[in-house]
């Protein structure tokens, strides 16, 4: 019998036990505190990491019912792609849309996108606070960016990706529960 599924699955389920679970619990927090200071969550990501974007600020939305967007909208990803260049989209994008107290969540498996590294450094600049998802290098430069810099060690798209997407939604579940138990 092939192991190929119980080693892959394994392997996923040993870097979703490493996290530092007051970490992601940090993370809620600033999302709530996001909320409660009437602000907005913006979600972003390249590729795969754009659809767990696009996943998250839905369920952040619809099921924790915090006010969440991704910037997924392919109309603004080139538009500002071509007009500023495609390390700066992100950048762009928030000088459009993003307020002063707002959480910026950036999802990068290799932490070397450039455009999330300049939407960060922008993004803090104008008092945008910054989570940052990661994986590859401990030393990726994304992950120096955020005031939260979840990291995955691993090298393999993937496994970083789901990994990213499982942490991201036990957030979601965690602030539904709190609010669950405070009767919101």
């Amino acid at each position: 019998m092939d192991t190929f599924f119980y080693d892959y699955f394994d392997k996923i389920k040993s870097h979703l036990d490493l996290v530092n679970q007051s970490e992601l619990e940090n993370f809620a927090n600033i999302i709530i505190e996001t909320q409660n200071n009437k602000n907005k969550v913006i979600v972003v990501g390249n590729g795969g990491s754009s659809a767990i974007s696009s996943h998250i600020s839905i369920d952040l939305t619809n099921a924790a019912k915090i006010r969440a967007v991704s910037f997924n909208d392919p109309a603004v990803i080139t538009c500002f792609s071509n007009d500023f260049g495609y390390e700066n989209w992100v950048k762009k994008a928030l000088q459009y849309y993003a307020d002063r107290g707002d959480l910026l969540i950036l999802i990068s498996s290799s932490g070397q996108s450039k455009n999330m590294i300049v939407g960060a450094d922008y993004a803090k600049n104008i008092g945008i606070n910054v989570a940052t998802l990661s994986g590859f290098s401990p030393n990726n430069p994304l992950r120096e960016k955020g005031d939260v810099n979840l990291w995955v060690g691993s090298t393999e798209y993937n496994i970083v990706e789901m990994v990213h997407n499982i942490w991201l939604l036990s957030v979601v579940d965690y602030i539904i529960d709190l609010n669950d138990r405070r009767g919101k």
